[in-house]
């Protein structure tokens, strides 16, 4: 099978020697995404702004592999302070409708730039 990069203006560029998505057959695999734009500058205090800027970045990949967040069947959510769990998931909860992915929530000692969320996901092209 023929693996192709994905990649979008609409989202930060890869900070590393990594890919924002690689797209197999009809299944998407996209990079952790946090909450930094086009500056590579964090865009909240918050976990949730965070959440939402790292979900419209992730959103904007998918796009950009010709699939979206409602087609999304698995996350890893990864928080540097597991106290923030509740408020990350009131965000999260809006950008998936009523058949939300599988998901992984996964407290850590420290995230890329300071962020306080990461978001990796697997999707399908629809």
């Amino acid at each position: 099978m023929e693996l192709s990069k994905v990649h979008t203006d609409k989202a930060p560029a890869a900070v590393g020697p990594y890919s924002q998505a690689i797209a197999v057959g009809d299944f998407v695999f996209c990079s952790g995404q946090v909450a930094i734009d086009s500056t590579g500058k964090i865009t909240a205090d918050d976990v949730q702004g965070q959440t939402q800027q790292a979900l419209q970045n992730l959103r904007a990949v998918l796009q950009a592999a010709g699939s979206d967040l409602d087609h999304v069947v698995k996350t890893t959510v990864f928080l540097a302070d597991m106290e923030t769990f509740q408020a990350m998931n009131q965000v999260y909860a809006t950008f998936f409708g009523d058949t939300p992915p599988a998901r992984a929530t996964i407290a850590v000692k420290a995230l890329p730039l300071g962020a306080l969320v990461e978001i990796e996901a697997v999707a399908v092209r629809g």
